[in-house]
C-alpha cells in the first residue's frame, strides 16, 4: 500500500477528529480510511487516535507524526512540479473558499483565463459567508473579507474595500434621503448579522478616525450577502456594502448611494493557507493570479500602495 496515501489519510482524519468527515472529504468510504489508519498503525507500530463512540483525538504520537506528515508531504507535492518544464504543467485539486458576492462577480467569470493557463488543475469552489476553519475542512486558500481570527494560518493582505450606503429608489420616495446622521432616526436599516439572534450594532461610520455606530431601526435582519443585497432592493432599508458588490445596481440605478461622506470603515481583504515550510506551487499560482485579477478591485491598504499587485511567495 502506498504509504505517502496513507499519511494523507492519517493527516485528514488528523485535521477533521474524525474518521466519516475524513472519508468525505477525500472521497473515500469510511471503512477505507479506517483500513488506512489501522495499516499505517500497524506500519508504524503505534497507536495513532484514540477512539471513542463521540470523538477521535490523537494520541501524543499521533501528533507528532502529524506536525512531521505535514511537512512532508507538502515536500512531496513540491518535488512532484520542481521538474516539470513550466507552471502550466501544474496538475492537482485546488479547494478553495470565498465569499458569495466576490466569487460571482469578480472571480468566477475571470475563472476561464486561469484555467486556460493552467489546464491540469481542478478548482473546488465553496462560497459561504460564515468563517471556515481552513485547516480541519481542506482548504488550500481561503479569502477573508473582514478581521482575521485565525491565529493558527498564513494570511496574505491584499488590500481593502470602500464602502457604500445604498437605497432603492422605491425607498427613499417614500420615506425621504437621509443625508446628515441626525435623519437616520426616521429611517429602517437592513442588519446583517453572521449568526442570526445576534444583534446588529447599527449604522457604522468613521469619524475622526473613529468607528462609531449610530443604532437603527428596521425590520430585517439577513446573515446572507445575496439576502442583503435582495432586502435593500425591495425596498426593505438602507444597507452598508463592499462598492464592488452593488457597482452594477449603482450604475443601472437600481440602487442609489446615500449618506456620502458618512460610509463604514474600508474592509480588508485577505488571503489565508497553512503555515508549512513550502507552499505547493499550485497553491502559489493561484494566490498571485488572484491577486493580479483583485489589484483593480481593492484599494491599497494605508502605507502599501502596491500591495496586492505582487502576490509571490
Amino acid at each position: 500500500m502506498n504509504k505517502l496515501e496513507l499519511l494523507r489519510t492519517f493527516v485528514r482524519v488528523s485535521e477533521l477528529s474524525s474518521f466519516t468527515l475524513a472519508a468525505d472529504s477525500l472521497g473515500l468510504p469510511r471503512s477505507t480510511v479506517s483500513e488506512q489508519v489501522r495499516a499505517l498503525e500497524q506500519l508504524l507500530g503505534t497507536r495513532l487516535f484514540n477512539r471513542t463512540t463521540r470523538r477521535v483525538q490523537a494520541t501524543q504520537d499521533g501528533v507528532l507524526l502529524y506536525e512531521r506528515s505535514k511537512d512532508l508531504l507538502s515536500g512531496m507535492d513540491e518535488i512532484e512540479s520542481l521538474f516539470r518544464a513550466d507552471d502550466t504543467e501544474l496538475a492537482g485539486c485546488l479547494r478553495i473558499d470565498m465569499p458569495t458576492m466576490m466569487a460571482r462577480r469578480v472571480i468566477i467569470p475571470a475563472l476561464p483565463q486561469f484555467l486556460s493557463r493552467f489546464p491540469r488543475l481542478e478548482v473546488e469552489i465553496s462560497c459561504t459567508d460564515r468563517h471556515v476553519d481552513l485547516l480541519r475542512e481542506g482548504f488550500d486558500c481561503v479569502m477573508r473579507i473582514g478581521a482575521l481570527s485565525d491565529l493558527d494560518v498564513a494570511a496574505r493582505p491584499v488590500g481593502q474595500l470602500s464602502m457604500r450606503n445604498c437605497a432603492s429608489p422605491a425607498y427613499l420616495a417614500r420615506c425621504g434621503v437621509p443625508q446628515r446622521l441626525e435623519d437616520l432616526a426616521g429611517h429602517c436599516l437592513v442588519h446583517y448579522v453572521r449568526n442570526l439572534g445576534a444583534r446588529s450594532a447599527g449604522f457604522e461610520y468613521v469619524q475622526g478616525g473613529q468607528v462609531c455606530f449610530q443604532p437603527m431601526g428596521g425590520a430585517v435582519t439577513v446573515n446572507n450577502a445575496e439576502a442583503y443585497s435582495a432586502a435593500c432592493l425591495a425596498g426593505l432599508g438602507l444597507i452598508q456594502v463592499p462598492a464592488v458588490g452593488v457597482a452594477h445596481h449603482l450604475a443601472s440605478g437600481e440602487l442609489v448611494e446615500v449618506m456620502h461622506g458618512w460610509q463604514a470603515q474600508a474592509m480588508p481583504v485577505s488571503l489565508l493557507y497553512a503555515r508549512q515550510r513550502h507552499v505547493p506551487r499550485r497553491v502559489q499560482a493561484f494566490m498571485s493570479w488572484l491577486g493580479g485579477l483583485l489589484a483593480s478591485q481593492v484599494d491599497p491598504l494605508p502605507g502599501n500602495e502596491n500591495l496586492g499587485t505582487t502576490m509571490s511567495t
